[in-house]
């Protein structure tokens, strides 16, 4: 009996490591299709996207002219320009658009793999922006996935420039104060507030919520926050007139330009822009916003909120109030 059961053991052991060793092998034959790996790719924009692969298929051509060259030894000629104009995509895509300006991007940071265009860091990954590069407004603007911890405190009035508002079962910022704890932390319109020292907001209402923040002790607030889930970023591209193609009433997106940056990148409607190239503009009137988007650069990265969303968000403030009061200073990229 015992050696029977011994040779049932021997034989359990040695099937368990043949199919180990076959589950390995499947394994090592999943492999991801060029395909769907070029999938992967981030890009802030179409223009961006447009213009990377336009570069990377130069660059592949020049690469395989050069091969040529080397198979049938022919004397070294100077190197071709390695993105050579491209006047044809700025036609196409309405763009102000010169090899001079893609090659100064470029040159921020070095090409990497396969991508022609300047990489971006991002809590996303990594974005080929060959035609937005390092800018400032689209880093300003970005919307973090994840949690975040902040410490505020009150100052000598007591405040914390903080007012909170309840919304589906959430607890979300409806007004950060200029110059206040609160904008020193980084809090802005629309964030989440998931904890105020330890406790958990869901289900809170507003007045609870803003209760909790008056009790509090004033040398230390603990609050986690999630970054405005109501809310998402649009980059676009300024055509050679300066306009990226959207029309607004009262801070709300109402038209947009056909064949414009604004219509090809996806920008909507019956939205209120928060933010342009993360700076707050709610309360402003269009002509302030305006202003802002005809100095900002080519790049301009706007964040929206839909308007269901917005006006029960804003609602019992009023407009002076959110004019006078809202954080409009420029946040730390």
């Amino acid at each position: 009996m015992n050696w029977e059961g011994g040779r049932n053991v021997t034989f359990a052991l040695c099937l368990l490591q043949s199919i180990c060793l076959i589950l390995a092998f499947a394994c090592l034959l999943q492999v991801v299709p060029v395909e769907e790996a070029a999938m992967s790719t981030l890009y802030p924009s179409l223009e961006d996207m447009k213009v990377d692969q336009t570069l990377q298929a130069q660059a592949n051509a020049a690469a395989r002219a050069l091969a040529g060259v080397a198979e049938k030894s022919e004397p070294a000629t100077a190197p071709p320009v390695l993105y050579p104009n491209l006047t044809e995509l700025g036609d196409y895509m309405g763009l102000s658009l010169s090899s001079e300006e893609v090659q100064k991007d470029l040159a921020l940071v070095p090409a990497s793999g396969n991508q022609a265009g300047a990489l971006v860091p991002s809590s996303q990954g990594v974005l080929v922006a060959p035609l937005t590069g390092n800018n400032l407004g689209l880093r300003r603007a970005e919307i973090r996935p994840g949690l975040r911890e902040l410490h505020l405190c009150k100052d000598e009035r007591g405040k914390t420039g903080l007012q909170l508002k309840s919304i589906d079962q959430g607890v979300f910022v409806q007004l950060v104060k200029a110059n206040s704890p609160a904008s020193l932390v980084g809090l802005r319109f629309g964030d989440q507030v998931l904890q105020i020292n330890g406790k958990d907001c869901a289900g809170w209402s507003t007045d609870k919520a803003n209760r909790a923040l008056k009790k509090a002790a004033p040398e230390k607030i603990v609050v986690i926050v999630r970054d405005r889930p109501f809310q998402r970023t649009v980059t676009m591209h300024k055509d050679s007139t300066g306009h990226v193609g959207f029309v607004i009433k009262k801070g709300k997106i109402v038209s947009l330009t056909k064949g414009s940056s604004a219509a090809r990148n996806g920008l909507l409607i019956n939205h209120y822009i928060c933010e342009l190239n993360g700076q707050n503009v709610i309360g402003l009137k269009d002509k302030q916003i305006l202003d802002i988007l005809v100095t900002a650069g080519n790049a301009v990265t706007i964040t929206i909120i839909p308007t269901v969303i917005y006006e029960h968000m804003v609602k019992r403030l009023s407009p002076g109030q959110i004019k006078s009061s809202m954080d409009h200073s420029l946040p730390d990229a």
